[in-house]
Parts: structure tokens; C-alpha cells; sequence
């Protein structure tokens, strides 16, 4: 039996994506692994892209199949905000994403979550699952770090959420999945769209909430780093 490591393979985003809305606006969040079979292809992925200005896309699946969708939305309403004059709402970006999707569905391996604030309807998130089916939801969850978080959500999620709420849900739910779910790992990347523009938020591992049975970092490479250089021995 050959064991070998495919290095080739097909780059999967085996993932853990969250989008949240609250009182004034959305929070998107997702893990950082990209894995290529059993082996971590990049440890500190970025997995949540920039559509708008005001509209960003968490991606899972496929990590090629999820970049040139999200590249061709990209173009699509770059045209489409110089023909108008003005920026594309949250339910335009989603719709279009939505429409790649399904006319690919037989060749598109990606599940997305769409998450934006315009100032028509405000924070929404838009789930757009395997196939290309468009779904509006106060929260939405993918790939295979979801199966863990529904009950999770069930018991957390509020209506009225403040900014502070819906991040620490968020940041919660994927160190969760991130605990359960062998392809989900590394840091935790948040983003915030309100009104007032859009933040990016980084949390490092050991900035993570320990769950059951997780056991506290021991000789990890944060630890080398923090520490103190040691002196040269003496001869």
C-alpha cells in the first residue's frame, strides 16, 4: 500500500466559515487551514475576501474553484459600480455570486457565504451552499467545521446581538469547530461591516478559548518566540 503524500492534489479549504448579523451590521469568521489531503498546505490562509467596499465572501471547498469565483464577482461589479455611479448592494453581490454558482454548479466544488452592509437594507448575510442555491439568513455556517456549531448556534445565537456579542459568537463558534473538526485549524480572522466601514481582527492560537479535553500549548513555536534568548554557554 502506497502511502506516500500527494502533494498535487487538489488544494481543499476543509473549513470552518461563519457570518453573523447584529444590531448595525455583520460578522464574518473563519479558521486558516488549507489542506491538500492529509497535509496543511498553508497554515495562515486568509479565507474571507474582499468583494465591495462594503461586501466581503467567506469561502469554502475548493480553494481554486472558491478564488475564481470570487475574482470573477470582483470584475463583474467593478463594471457594474462605474455603469451606475454608485457602489452594488449586499442582495446584488450576492445574487451574482449565486448566479456563477449555479451555472457551474456540475463543475464548482465551493460553498460561500456572502456578508455586507448597504444602506438600503443594512447587515445581511446570504449562505450560497454546494450548487448554487441563495439563502438569506440572520447567521450562516459552512464547510466541515459546520456540523459541529448548528446546535452551538441553536443556543447562542440572539436576536439584538452588539457589535461585542456578535464577534465573541463568532470568534467562540470557530475556535469550537477549530477544537472539533480535524480540517479546520491555525488562527481565527474576523472582519466587522457596519456603517462605518469595514475592521479586520487576528486571533492567534493561544488568544483562543480552550474546550474539553483541549490541553494548553507546551514547547509550541509561540513559546520559543516570547521567550527570552538564552545566553552562550560557557566552555
Amino acid at each position: 500500500m502506497d502511502n506516500c503524500l500527494d502533494f498535487n492534489a487538489p488544494h481543499s479549504m476543509g473549513t470552518t466559515i461563519v457570518g453573523v448579523t447584529y444590531n448595525g451590521g455583520v460578522v464574518l469568521g473563519a479558521d486558516s487551514r488549507t489542506s491538500t489531503g492529509v497535509y496543511v498546505a498553508n497554515r495562515a490562509s486568509d479565507k474571507i475576501t474582499q468583494l465591495t467596499d462594503n461586501v466581503y465572501v467567506c469561502r469554502s471547498g475548493s480553494a481554486a474553484d472558491s478564488q475564481i469565483v470570487s475574482d470573477y464577482v470582483r470584475y463583474f461589479l467593478h463594471q457594474h459600480t462605474i455603469q451606475l455611479g454608485q457602489p452594488a448592494t449586499v442582495k446584488v453581490t450576492a445574487n451574482l455570486v449565486r448566479l456563477l454558482s449555479y451555472n457551474n454548479k456540475n463543475f464548482l466544488e465551493t460553498g460561500l457565504i456572502v456578508g455586507g452592509w448597504d444602506k438600503y437594507e443594512g447587515g445581511q448575510i446570504y449562505g450560497v451552499p454546494l450548487g448554487g442555491t441563495i439563502v438569506q439568513q440572520p447567521f450562516a455556517i459552512g464547510g466541515s467545521g459546520s456540523s459541529y456549531l448548528y446546535g452551538f448556534f441553536d443556543q447562542a445565537w440572539k436576536e439584538g446581538m452588539t457589535k461585542d456579542e456578535a464577534e465573541e459568537l463568532v470568534r467562540k463558534a470557530v475556535s469550537l469547530a477549530i477544537a472539533r473538526d480535524g480540517a479546520s485549524g491555525g488562527v481565527v480572522r474576523t472582519v466587522i461591516i457596519n456603517s462605518e466601514g469595514v475592521t479586520r481582527n487576528f486571533y492567534p492560537g493561544d488568544q483562543l478559548p480552550l474546550w474539553h479535553e483541549e490541553l494548553e500549548p507546551h514547547f509550541s513555536l509561540l513559546d520559543i518566540l516570547s521567550s527570552p534568548t538564552p545566553s552562550p554557554m560557557d566552555i
